[in-house]
């Protein structure tokens, strides 16, 4: 296609339940995906023909596409074609006019050999090639604190080596529980700026005030409640890594900010007009598409093509059910599982119901799922023990029984939580980094309960 496409995402997976071994995850056979070409048969630039290069080709008005088609009826970033074992599927990226396939208004769909794609005024032919392309594998089963045999995992692996081994700006891309973290701070660690720091905000958790100060740091009188200067991850970090979680939520005031970051590797403190040099790597996460964000205006184009130089997908869990059992012994083994426990739980039969389950909230999901069965000393079946326990104490005199229990529990459960967050912030100074080492959590989970029950540190 027209320039370098960028590194891209595996296509969803289409009902493929793989079947594997415990112990032996197999990878999936299908390291050549087929090729095609696009030709522009109506409307502006017809006659152009564009070749694919990757398992995912994006087609719009914007120069970080694949497909550049300079036609003002397109979206910046208006579809995406991608290729899997079982075909070619058309998905719309939120477009202005929308994507038809054959005379159809699509949001996904089955392309075929010789369809036609309107988009705007252009229409493209869709072609089959007879060439393959040879998709890059690691050769590793594992990357970091992640594991995982199957093609897609490997798929993933591939580009976090390639990433660590330069200070390359990285846009984390997958769905919520995928393991964004964790792949953060495995390249983080592989990479020359291992020795150094490895500082995470959850951009979704901090109101935009709270963030911009998080981010740059703040003068002393800067603004009400500054009573001491304050530097920012951007300063703190210097030789280490920034990981900025949930990019997407980045409000725009604050977007021309951290563009400015990564262009001139320097910031500016809240309260003060000079600039400071700064000298950090950058990951960002979402489990937004930054490219429907763009074209709604919520996010600037220039800030994603600055933030996408090489995007890494963490596919979900329903696609690589095969990774399980590596993923199931993995988690087992931090858990503090009994040795008795543990075989139960490492059993081929209970870890075979695990991959036949959808994971909606994937590896996050799943790890719960197993503390449960840890806790309970049970093999609970998926969906299983999510109600189990009671609260005691204050806790359970303040429960009304004429609510269903389900319910009870829930509200029990975030007065423990609030009450616990605004405690340990209290004793730590409203300091979040000390309070989650302290409390033994990760620091975005942190931010996270922090967001979700309103306390403000």
């Amino acid at each position: 296609m027209t320039g370098e496409p960028a590194p891209s995402a595996p296509p969803p997976d289409r009902d493929a339940h793989a079947t594997a071994t415990f112990g032996v995850s197999r990878p999936s056979l299908v390291p050549d995906i087929r090729r095609f070409r696009l030709r522009v048969v109506d409307g502006p630039g017809a006659g152009q023909t564009f070749e694919s290069t990757g398992e995912r080709t994006s087609i719009g008005s914007h120069p970080l596409n694949d497909v550049l088609l300079d036609e003002r009826t397109v979206s910046r970033f208006h579809c995406e074609l991608l290729v899997d074992d079982k075909g070619v599927w058309a998905k719309d990226l939120g477009s202005r006019n929308g994507t038809v396939l054959d005379g159809v208004l699509v949001k996904e769909a089955a392309v075929r050999n010789g369809s036609l794609l309107q988009l705007g005024r252009v229409g493209l032919r869709f072609e089959l090639s007879g060439e393959k392309t040879r998709l890059q594998l690691s050769e590793h089963p594992r990357f970091g604190s992640l594991v995982g045999s199957s093609v897609a995992a490997r798929m993933s692996f591939a580009l976090m080596e390639r990433a660590a081994a330069s200070d390359v700006t990285v846009l984390l891309e997958g769905e919520t529980g995928t393991g964004k973290s964790q792949a953060a701070e495995s390249i983080h660690r592989q990479s020359s700026r291992r020795d150094h720091h490895f500082l995470v905000v959850d951009c979704g958790a901090l109101p935009p005030n709270i963030l911009e100060s998080e981010l740059f740091g703040h003068e002393k009188g800067a603004f009400t409640g500054a009573v001491t200067r304050r530097v920012g991850v951007f300063e703190e970090a210097r030789g280490g890594t920034v990981f900025l979680d949930e990019i997407g939520e980045v409000p725009l005031e604050l977007q021309p900010k951290l563009l400015r970051v990564l262009e001139a590797r320097e910031i500016r403190r809240l309260g003060t007009n000079s600039y400071t040099p700064v000298d950090v790597r950058i990951i960002t996460a979402t489990n937004r598409d930054l490219r429907a964000e763009v074209n709604a205006g919520r996010f600037r184009s220039d800030l994603y093509f600055r933030l996408a130089v090489v995007k890494i997908p963490l596919p979900p869990l329903r696609q690589r059910s095969e990774d399980v059992p590596l993923i199931v012994e993995k988690l087992i083994s931090g858990l503090g599982a009994d040795a008795r426990v543990k075989a139960t739980l490492l059993d081929p039969a209970f870890v075979s119901q695990l991959q036949r389950a959808a994971w909606p909230g994937n590896i996050r999901e799943l790890r719960n799922h197993l503390e449960r069965c840890v806790v309970l000393q049970e093999t609970l079946l998926p969906g299983e023990g999510e109600e189990s326990g009671r609260p005691s104490g204050d806790e359970a005199a303040q429960i009304d029984p004429r609510i269903p229990y389900p319910e009870a529990r829930r509200r029990a459960l975030d007065a423990f939580e609030r009450q616990y967050v605004e405690a340990l912030l209290q004793l730590h100074g409203g300091k979040v980094s000390q309070a989650a080492a302290s409390a033994d959590i990760d620091r975005v989970h942190l931010y996270r309960l922090i967001k979700r029950h309103h306390v403000r540190d």
